[in-house]
């Protein structure tokens, strides 16, 4: 989306699954009631992400994301957000890592050059508790329940969508196009 339009991207965190232990839970205690057939879900959620080109695992657990949700604040303050987040994607759908774990939060940032001593502060200060707070307060209040959720001036798109979709948004939106820049 960057590329071909004039548009500000801003992730933010959302919780998901917050109550999760550090520990983390098996599929089948996360969806437990709800009438989920797991093994079909995930045979979806691994088609569409081999649409997307999208490295994806086999999981079997979830694990509660909050402090890589803070350190993934640190990390865009330190301007490697973009590759940090890509880090926890990967480790976590794609190799199944628990990353409520702070010595696989540690080698994440070290995968993507970051200092370790800084990343340890941080976690130890809990110093972008508050941003994240903030950021699960925002997407309550927007009545986001679902990611990717896509919003520009209130109105939202949700669930992982077709480019095509999203791009009809953005135009309906009044987001301009990006100029194709000429080499000759």
């Amino acid at each position: 989306m960057r590329e071909n339009f004039e548009i500000e991207i801003r992730g933010r965190a959302f919780p998901l699954h917050p109550e999760t232990p550090e520990e983390g839970v098996t599929l089948e205690e996360l969806f437990a009631g709800r009438n989920m057939d797991i093994p079909s879900a995930m045979a979806r959620l691994k088609k569409v992400a081999k649409e997307l080109d999208l490295p994806w695992g086999e999981r079997k657990k979830s694990y509660n994301s909050r402090l890589a949700q803070e350190l993934g604040k640190w990390a865009e303050a330190k301007g490697k957000g973009d590759e940090y987040h890509d880090a926890v994607f990967r480790a976590y759908f794609v190799d199944g890592k628990n990353i409520a774990k702070t010595d696989v939060l540690m080698g994440l940032v070290r995968a993507v050059g970051l200092p370790e001593n800084e990343a340890g502060e941080s976690l130890q200060m809990r110093a972008f508790k508050e941003s994240v707070d903030a950021d699960w307060t925002l997407v309550d209040q927007l009545g986001i329940s679902s990611v990717p959720t896509f919003v520009v001036d209130g109105d939202a798109v949700a669930g992982a969508q077709p480019y095509e979709v999203l791009e009809q948004f953005l135009l309906d939106k009044g987001v301009k196009r990006k100029r194709a820049s000429r080499t000759d």
